[in-house]
């Protein structure tokens, strides 16, 4: 396969899904089933320590279903797999995505069995869709869960995504970055993130960078010449209160210029915080902060917190982008409704409430989370109605928040949550009520003969 050859298959690819999505919908074209049918994309459980979730990834998948399209060398791919007729493939090379979305808003809490997204549409567009759905938003929520998480772990610190390098690929590190940040980071090392998304972007310097030099004081002090943003100096390429007395000695000699901070990237974090913050503030460097890196999840950041280190910021990485404790939810996506008939899968473990639904959230009067109601969508509940309208017949209703907007959206999220489900540890999990008439017709499904 050549350069351009590889140019030509994208993620942006309608085939970026399993291929069973196209046998059904021969399937469906043969026996014209094109009656409108509703999905939902949901989670069926959480992780062990895992409390709540929070919902991501809804703008690229609406920009994916406005933006599907075959063209003819999509079209042609598919014809030399010898499975599909001309007749079909001919229909499929004119499909657009005409259905409804409704939606929980980017930033949102959510639990499991709630759903995270509906689709309304004609049953071969509905069903053409799942895979790429279900990637986008599976992926982005698993990493803004956990980014929330760190974000609890660390109030009020700065929290940098350092983790492009260790992603599984170069679409997941560029949505780590978009997911972390709404989730409540400061910002990310990943530069394409600052014009893809507008996403702050924080960078230091690499070891290998000290290593140039023949001596520390020296690399510190080219940097300090060339670069033209905050001014962050790694100082344990050696050793590490060393380094903090050289940043001393530098910042004396150059007061033109402004150290903002140094980091640290490995030892025992805690400890080295405490004996670099004792050389910089027994210098009068008082306003150097210190950050911290290498190796770092939300657990290790909670001990660093509550053990009082006096550490500014941290840089998360591998534990984050790959959400390296839990890095898959158990996430589904599931016929409920055609024909105008409400449809209910009935395997054992994985039964699905049917109907298109709707979760309505009560409320303290302190607007901390009180339990949720899963319903079905026509009828109405006491609560805050969460999914929304997003397109209808394919179109935005209205435009989709702004990342900063979802961002807001995600913190006063977190603030509402129970102290028990803001804790890093299992707790009692959050009740989710099934209304009355939602089990009644899940009853009444289960005695009808299949």
């Amino acid at each position: 396969m050549t350069a351009s050859d590889q140019e030509r298959w994208t993620a942006a690819s309608p085939l970026l899904a399993d291929l069973y999505q196209f046998t059904m919908l021969q399937a469906y074209f043969d026996r014209r089933m094109f009656t409108p049918a509703v999905f939902e994309l949901f989670v069926r459980k959480l992780p062990a320590v895992r409390n709540f979730l929070l919902v991501a990834g809804l703008e690229q998948a609406i920009e994916y279903l406005r933006t599907l399209r075959f063209e003819a060398h999509e079209i042609a791919a598919l014809r030399a797999t010898g499975l599909f007729h001309d007749a079909f493939l001919g229909w499929l090379a004119e499909l657009r995505f005409t259905g409804d979305v409704d939606a929980l808003p980017e930033g949102t809490v959510a639990f499991p069995h709630e759903p995270l997204l509906r689709v309304t549409a004609p049953l071969p567009e509905a069903q053409l869709v799942e895979s790429r759905l279900v990637n986008l938003v599976h992926f982005a929520t698993t990493i803004a869960s956990k980014a929330a998480r760190c974000v609890l772990a660390a109030p009020g610190k700065q929290l940098v995504d350092f983790g492009m390098r260790r992603a599984h690929g170069s679409e997941a590190g560029l949505l780590a970055a978009r997911a972390s940040f709404l989730a409540g980071f400061s910002g990310t090392a990943t530069t394409l993130a600052h014009p893809a998304f507008g996403i702050p972007v924080f960078g230091t310097m690499a070891h290998s960078f000290v290593q140039a030099h023949d001596c520390e004081i020296d690399a510190f002090e080219h940097f300090v010449d060339s670069h033209r943003g905050a001014i962050v100096l790694l100082i344990d390429t050696y050793d590490t209160v060393a380094g903090a007395h050289r940043v001393v000695e530098l910042a004396r000699r150059r007061p033109d210029k402004t150290i903002a901070a140094v980091r640290i990237d490995s030892g025992d974090l805690g400890l080295l915080a405490r004996q670099v913050r004792y050389v910089l503030d027994g210098a009068g460097f008082t306003n150097i902060g210190i950050f911290a890196s290498g190796g770092l999840d939300e657990h290790l950041v909670q001990s660093l917190v509550a053990g009082g280190a006096p550490i500014d910021g941290y840089g998360i990485g591998t534990s984050l982008d790959v959400a390296a404790d839990h890095p898959a939810l158990d996430c589904a996506y599931k016929l409920q409704e055609y024909a105008g008939r409400p449809r209910r899968k009935r395997s054992p473990g994985k039964a699905t409430w049917p109907g298109a639904k709707q979760v309505f959230r009560l409320r303290a009067s302190s607007g901390e989370l009180e339990h949720d109601v899963l319903a079905l969508a026509d009828e109405a509940h006491r609560g805050e109605p969460l999914l929304v309208p997003v397109l209808r017949r394919g179109e935005l209703v209205a435009e989709l928040p702004s990342l900063e907007a979802s961002r807001e959206r995600a913190a006063s999220e977190l603030r509402a949550l129970p102290p028990q489900l803001r804790s890093l540890r299992a707790a009692e999990p959050y009740r989710v009520e099934i209304a009355s008439s939602l089990a009644a017709l899940a009853a009444r499904l289960d005695a009808e003969p299949h």
